[in-house]
């Protein structure tokens, strides 16, 4: 998955305390993670005219066989934590890619309680 640096405003948000987060989410349900250093990236705000947000990206990995996502509880508890991510750090979109797929989810109210 991707961590962004900033909001979709372009303001800085804890990433640290996101890929933490991301760490500890694959963990429980994948067995592990890996963090790796941040990349420059860009995202295209098509809701705010196509406004270009760049910021400093961090990728979180982990490897999970295809079973894994067969189990319900495992696709909602990862639903979840990417939905309160989205909606907690202001996210357009949050981005993760499973089986060379890109899910882009930009609709946080179905998911992601505490």
């Amino acid at each position: 998955m991707f961590v962004p640096s900033v909001d979709r405003e372009g303001e800085p948000i804890d990433q640290a305390y996101w890929s933490e987060q991301a760490l500890t989410t694959f963990g429980r349900l994948f067995r592990g993670a890996t963090a790796f250093p941040p990349g420059r990236g860009v995202w295209r705000d098509d809701e705010r005219g196509g406004e270009l947000v760049y910021d400093e990206t961090q990728m979180v990995t982990s490897y999970v066989p295809e079973s894994a996502f067969e189990d319900a509880e495992v696709v909602t508890r990862l639903r979840e934590f990417l939905c309160r991510m989205g909606r907690d750090a202001n996210q357009g979109e949050i981005g993760i890619v499973i089986d060379g797929t890109y899910f882009g989810i930009v609709d946080y109210d179905e998911g992601g309680a505490e």
